[in-house]
């Protein structure tokens, strides 16, 4: 309760300024964080704090060596795999040799059939034939179901390599848009886990104004209208788009309001600066009063 009760002076204190008729806000960024999808050490960080990098540019390299290792080991599962299943290998020759036999056992029983109706040969023989042609073509059937669950496996092989071969090209991390180096976390020689943040990058486009709304003055701020901005140090002239208004009031006393305790709703927005870099994360900024 008493965080509540602290929270909607704070607000208030820091949202309007009814003699210069502005109201006070801040630089807030939304940083991206580099990081490596898998666990290893580092070995070698590329960039340094302030350094401005273009998007794609590689930041950090993790150690490549058991990355390397899981793709020999892919590839080889998937070579062999190949060579069982290509048109020279054991499985396509087992195919047409399975494919012969029955061709021949049925050229036999046919043979058979004809000497049995002139009366040449014993029902016996016509009896053999058939079975022989039977266990024929059950032999190419299954010479047919290990080469297709052989092309099954060798598709899977296939995908395990190209899954090894991206994860070593995974141990170069690159900066995923253009920006600005903030942060950097770890160095070269810790080891990280995966998902682990190794440093933080400021896109331009990432850097937005945070400021609260009277309720009085909720209808001068629709989204999409533009502000002037004035900040200690910054150029004149300054401007930025309003992004976003909270539809629910913040920093409010509870359920309840009176006409007195009404003036005292402000509603969260953000504004992006035409000129990011004229904003810092954490400067105050004064935003002026649509007339």
């Amino acid at each position: 309760m008493k965080r509540l009760a602290f929270l909607p002076i704070l607000a208030l204190a820091a949202c309007s300024d009814p003699a210069s008729n502005t109201i006070q806000g801040y630089g807030e960024a939304q940083y991206l964080y580099a990081a490596s999808q898998d666990g290893g050490p580092i070995a070698e960080v590329l960039v340094k704090e302030g350094d401005s990098v273009a998007a794609g540019a590689i930041l950090v390299r993790t150690d490549p060596v058991r990355a390397k290792f899981a793709l020999d080991a892919a590839q080889a599962t998937a070579d062999a795999a190949r060579a069982r299943t290509d048109d020279g290998g054991a499985l396509a020759e087992a195919v047409r040799q399975a494919e012969a036999q029955a061709a021949l056992a049925a050229q036999n029983l046919a043979r058979t059939e004809d000497l049995v109706r002139r009366g040449n040969a014993a029902k016996s023989q016509l009896d053999t034939d058939r079975a022989a042609l039977k266990a024929a073509n059950a032999a190419v059937a299954q010479a047919r179901a290990e080469r297709d669950a052989a092309l099954r496996d060798l598709g899977t092989a296939e995908a395990n390599a190209a899954l090894a071969r991206q994860k070593l090209g995974d141990t170069e991390i690159k900066a995923p848009a253009a920006g600005t180096i903030q942060r950097i976390y770890r160095r070269a020689g810790e080891i990280v886990a995966g998902g682990a943040p190794i440093l933080a990058l400021l896109p331009p486009a990432n850097m937005k104004i945070r400021f609260f709304i009277p309720e009085g003055d909720l209808t001068r701020f629709p989204v999409g209208a533009t502000v002037t901005l004035a900040c200690d140090g910054c150029a004149s002239g300054l401007t930025a788009k309003v992004t976003f208004v909270a539809a629910d009031p913040q920093f409010t006393p509870p359920v309840i309001y009176s006409l007195s305790e009404r003036g005292k709703l402000v509603f969260l927005a953000e504004a992006q600066p035409t000129d990011a870099s004229a904003i810092r994360p954490g400067l105050p900024v004064d935003i002026a009063l649509p007339k």
